[in-house]
């Protein structure tokens, strides 16, 4: 059987989910550093516009893509809402928000495999 290039999207979708709620989780933990500066992650569309994935061809009927190039996330500084007396670029309320964001993401992820899984798991008995 081909590799099956879905489950590596979730994947990569999966690692970058978990450097992101590593950064907030970093960022929330020196909330009250003096002149620590927020950082975040790079939006996943981003990553994944530099990812440059190739389709299979099934039938010589399908257009060919450019080779596939692997991409990783990149921590940048975050645009934050506030900036403390003491230098400080953290607010909570945005870490907070992104974290909702970051869940929503895996939850998202979780779905998708599941959902494509049991297609596969449909095509086998089917077959």
């Amino acid at each position: 059987m081909d590799k099956i290039f879905l489950f590596d999207l979730a994947s990569r979708h999966a690692d970058w989910a978990s450097v992101r709620q590593a950064t907030i989780a970093a960022n929330i933990a020196n909330a009250n550093t003096p002149a620590y500066r927020a950082a975040d992650v790079e939006p996943f569309a981003k990553v994944l516009d530099q990812t440059h994935l190739t389709p299979m061809r099934t039938s010589a009927g399908h257009l060919a893509i450019g080779a596939s190039e692997a991409a990783s996330a990149k921590v940048r500084d975050a645009d934050s809402w506030e900036v403390s007396e003491s230098g400080n670029t953290v607010s909570l309320d945005q870490e907070m928000v992104k974290a909702a964001e970051t869940s929503g993401a895996f939850t998202l992820n979780t779905s998708v495999v599941r959902a494509f899984h049991r297609m596969v798991l449909s095509s086998v008995r089917n077959a």
